[in-house]
């Protein structure tokens, strides 16, 4: 096999398993997955809001998982760990579950598209968007498009920060998507400049007198030292002279 079909199989793989967990773990509030070779096996993270949930009572549903991903995956070893999300709002995932929970209760799209970007936001992200398409009102489909804040497509800081994901839900009119970008709050834009305000000129002529008196105590204080070095010494010498005569 080359390097070419090696690296599609391998992502057509990451992407049926991120799949497969959506769909199994949606009650657990299923977050994403990160896949990871080790000498030992597969190393794979779970991240989902209730950790419970995808564990099971004696870890029943977690070796449930490991035994269908090796199965039917062909996952080596899969070694499992479940991370409980921090703050679900700021998580691409469990953002487009809500949105598509909403529609399917019969909320209406916008309703739903604005509830859920004023949560993301308030929760500190940059920037987000998210992008509803299916037959929204009319038999035609088309997409409505809700976004807030900063958010960058394209770099490396889209590559490394941007949070991701893609949900489908199946609706009377048609088949649903929901696309959610979150950029979150600790990304790094090499285009953003921060300007370090500096000291005005009074505090620093402030300092440089405070400097200057500290110099001038300190000189004094070596000033008095030497003379009392020098003191010390004509004392000894004194002392040998007298010394000197009395033995003469």
């Amino acid at each position: 096999m080359s390097v070419v079909k090696h690296f599609i199989t391998e992502s057509i793989k990451r992407t049926e398993i991120d799949e497969f967990l959506q769909k199994k773990l949606e009650r657990a509030g299923y977050g994403g997955v990160i896949i990871s070779k080790t000498p030992l096996g597969t190393h794979i993270v779970i991240y989902a809001m209730r950790p419970g949930l995808v564990i099971g009572r004696g870890g029943e549903t977690i070796r449930e998982l490991a035994s269908v991903l090796e199965e039917k995956f062909k996952v080596p070893n899969p070694q499992i760990s479940v991370s409980e999300i921090e703050i679900p709002e700021l998580n691409a995932y469990v953002v487009g579950s809500r949105v598509a929970s909403a529609l399917q209760r019969g909320v209406h799209f916008r309703r739903a598209g604005f509830w859920s970007l004023n949560q993301v936001m308030e929760a500190g992200a940059l920037g987000a968007e998210i992008v509803i398409s299916g037959k929204l009102r009319t038999e035609r489909a088309r997409y409505e498009k809700f976004k807030a804040g900063y958010l960058v497509k394209c770099g490396e800081p889209s590559l490394r920060y941007m949070q991701k994901a893609e949900v489908h839900v199946q609706l009377k009119p048609g088949m649903f998507g929901i696309r959610v970008r979150i950029m979150p709050p600790d990304a790094v834009f090499p285009d953003k400049i921060q300007i370090v305000e500096g000291t005005p000129p009074e505090e620093k002529k402030a300092e440089h007198e405070a400097e200057r008196k500290e110099l001038t105590v300190e000189e004094q204080q070596n000033e008095e030292q030497a003379i009392e070095e020098e003191s010390s010494e004509e004392k000894t010498i004194e002392k040998k002279n007298g010394e000197k005569e009395t033995s003469s």
